[in-house]
């Protein structure tokens, strides 16, 4: 009946208006609607509503088709439907920091430091790199073209092909862009830090425990606030597609990575045992704090890399550490436990109110299991079921920021607060796991 043609014809236009930046990222999304337009208009009763009250449909068709600028919306209404507004966060394809600075390195590990868009490709990084070192366009088509390589401080390298799209997003924790020609590849090797790290005091010795765990609250506010819920249904649900569409959520799970190793790195690099477990204190302390400022997702990668095997091993260190603060880090433990499926981390999740930063691979896991768990079609017909449990996954992303973070986390920008900061959002990490063992082994004979 015309009720229920009505109420899909509006499901349709608001589907169009809330997602518009994205469907014109894809390729078939104005053929499906157009064709949706096409059954309707051949409808009598349905043409009828769309003269009367939905005449901005064949346009929206049309700036989805064509990537036209975004049709203005009505005064009075949204696409004159007369929906409440959803409490959708902005989708950015990139983050709102559009530039990033990156260094690249030549094979005598001298470098260039060049300014680029986080979706640059692996051509305009080349372009940048040569406009910096001054190449013209004789010296150019005399020497051999450079191309673009990453090298991981394990020595494996991977030449990326000029189309790759969002490369900074693809770089693993200590991981660096070499620019070279195809002859030079062979002779690429990681940097000499990376390979023998030099133990001394990082600004985490000079800085409160508090004041650490703030600026990383407030840095993984800016990261989590840019991941469209989006990004979460692409990374799981399209695995094969490009990086564009998934780049905010692949930088916070970078982040994950980081963080666990930084806070392994910090300890095993520590050479006194008196500052070793004075430091074992002030994560376990940062951990809290990250926990109080609702932030799961630093206190989570904090306890997982107190939880390092390396780290563990070093009993002296443990021996040394206050009771108090054994009975916190146990409490830490159950909470981050797997089993039962995450239940007691579950637990503590639903009893904060907004703001709060989930720990975001675990999202991730359960829309992996929704997505694995059932089929998608069943006898040619979507499971809408699937659909729903997937929307409550994303739904919890959305509830989870759609509050300003705490006033707390406005820091003020003194000379001090600015060194923690830089300090915060590039931290010291070792990511080989071997070499940590080896640290460990020096530091207290515990090696594996």
């Amino acid at each position: 009946g015309l009720p229920r043609k009505r109420a899909v014809l509006s499901v349709l236009l608001h589907f169009l208006e809330t997602y518009q930046g994205i469907l014109q990222e894809e390729e078939s999304a104005g053929k499906v609607i157009k064709t949706y337009q096409g059954i309707l208009q051949e409808e009598e009763s349905a043409g009828k509503v769309i003269k009367q009250h939905f005449l901005n449909l064949p346009q929206l068709v049309e700036t989805v088709e064509l990537n036209l600028p975004t049709p203005p919306v009505p005064a009075g209404g949204r696409m004159g439907l007369g929906l409440p507004p959803r409490n959708l966060q902005p989708h950015f394809p990139l983050p709102p920091l559009l530039a990033v600075f990156c260094r690249v390195y030549m094979p005598d590990h001298s470098y260039v430091t060049i300014r680029s868009r986080l979706s640059a490709s692996v051509q305009d990084i080349l372009a940048a790199v040569t406009e910096k070192l001054q190449h013209s366009e004789e010296q150019s088509a005399r020497e051999e073209a450079l191309v673009l390589v990453v090298v991981a401080s394990s020595g494996e390298k991977a030449v990326l092909q000029p189309s790759e799209e969002c490369v900074f997003t693809t770089l693993g924790i200590n991981s660096h862009l070499f620019a070279c020609s195809k002859d030079a590849i062979e002779s690429l090797v990681p940097l000499p830090e990376e390979i023998q790290p030099s133990p001394g005091d990082t600004e985490i010795h000079r800085v409160e425990a508090e004041e650490i765990a703030n600026h990383m609250t407030a840095f993984h506010w800016e990261l989590f606030r840019c991941i469209h819920e989006l990004e979460f249904v692409d990374y799981v649900f399209h695995g094969e597609r490009g990086r564009r569409e998934t780049a905010n959520l692949e930088l916070l799970l970078q982040r994950c990575s980081e963080v666990q190793h930084w806070v392994a790195t910090e300890i095993l690099l520590c050479e006194s045992l008196g500052k070793r477990a004075h430091l074992l204190k002030k994560f376990i302390k940062i951990a809290a704090v990250c926990k109080q400022n609702q932030d799961m997702l630093s206190f989570y990668t904090v306890v997982m890399g107190l939880d390092n095997a390396a780290v563990s091993r070093l009993r002296l260190t443990w021996e040394k550490l206050p009771s108090k603060f054994k009975s916190l880090f146990r409490k830490f433990e159950t909470l981050t436990d797997p089993c039962r499926n995450h239940k007691a981390y579950r637990e503590v999740l639903f009893k904060m109110k907004p703001p709060l930063i989930p720990f975001v691979p675990l999202i991730l896991k359960d829309l992996t299991f929704v997505h694995e768990g059932s089929k998608t079609l069943l006898d040619g017909l979507v499971n809408v079921e699937k659909l729903h449990q997937a929307c409550r996954a994303v739904t919890a992303i959305r509830a989870g920021s759609k509050s300003p973070p705490p006033p707390r986390l406005d820091l003020e920008a003194s000379p001090s607060q600015l060194q923690t900061k830089a300090y915060v959002r590039q931290f010291p990490v070792i990511d080989n796991q071997n070499l940590l063992f080896v640290l460990c082994w020096l530091l207290e004979g515990q090696g594996p």
